[in-house]
């Protein structure tokens, strides 16, 4: 949508000319509710504008005649902002994380490694695994494929092998790619955090509740205690 307003007569309208000098004398009308009004003077359009409380758009400046709207044209551009923004919201952006491997690495180092894998899918994330060979170890590259080979077996359940084991240098590298989408992850995590903190505050009720009753049980069979006996050696005068 073109839009090129200017003020006029505490109104918006548009610039409408042909040969970017003379001003067409007619347009086509579209109404508030996008009805169509049809041909009408520009002059007669303006009027409507006018009387309607509301802004000549120009919407189409290429057709023939120029196809105009009867618009809030304020309210508009606000809706559209909220739009775009909203959209900027949610829109998420593809992130690649990277792990690197030896391919000689132990199975509490292999471990580790895999956990942080897991938890980069299940944010939705990409993973690039990157095993890095150093000295002879270049000499045995199906040592770095099956290592790869291992780590996408273990991880099926979340992620897909996006881009096959190929050799770069020195490295190997293999990406994987999620099941799930960002989004469809990250709401997942809100609705786990919501989970989490509504099963916090029902236990703390109840622990709440249980200390409360256990409060009340023991003031009902506690012992009452004996009054004070009066002595008889004090003056009575003497006694609060």
């Amino acid at each position: 949508m073109d839009l090129h307003p200017r003020t006029s007569g505490g109104f918006i309208t548009t610039e409408l000319r042909v040969n970017d000098r003379i001003r067409v004398p007619e347009v086509r009308l579209v109404g508030p509710a996008g009805e169509q009004v049809g041909i009408v003077r520009i002059e007669d359009a303006l009027r409507l504008a006018e009387e309607a409380d509301l802004d000549l758009v120009e919407v189409a400046p290429t057709a023939r005649p120029p196809v105009c709207r009867l618009m809030d044209y304020g309210k508009f551009k606000y809706e559209t902002a909220q739009k775009a923004r909203e959209s900027r919201r949610n829109q998420t952006n593809t992130v690649i994380k990277e792990m690197k491997l030896r391919p000689k690495i132990d199975q509490h180092d292999y471990d580790t490694k895999k956990g942080h894998v897991v938890r980069f899918l299940k944010a939705g994330d990409k993973v690039k695994i990157t095993i890095m060979f150093r000295g002879r170890e270049q000499h045995r590259p199906e040592l770095g494929y099956r290592l790869l080979q291992r780590l996408a077996a273990d991880v099926e359940d979340l992620g897909f092998i996006e881009s096959n084991a190929r050799q770069d240098g020195r490295n190997m590298t293999l990406v994987l790619g999620p099941l799930k989408k960002k989004s469809e992850a990250q709401a997942e995590v809100k609705a786990e955090k919501a989970k989490s903190t509504a099963e916090r505050e029902a236990e703390k009720e109840a622990d709440e509740a249980a200390d409360k009753a256990h409060r009340e049980e023991h003031q009902k069979t506690a012992t009452p205690k004996k009054p004070r006996r009066r002595s008889e050696n004090l003056d009575p005068d003497m006694e609060a």
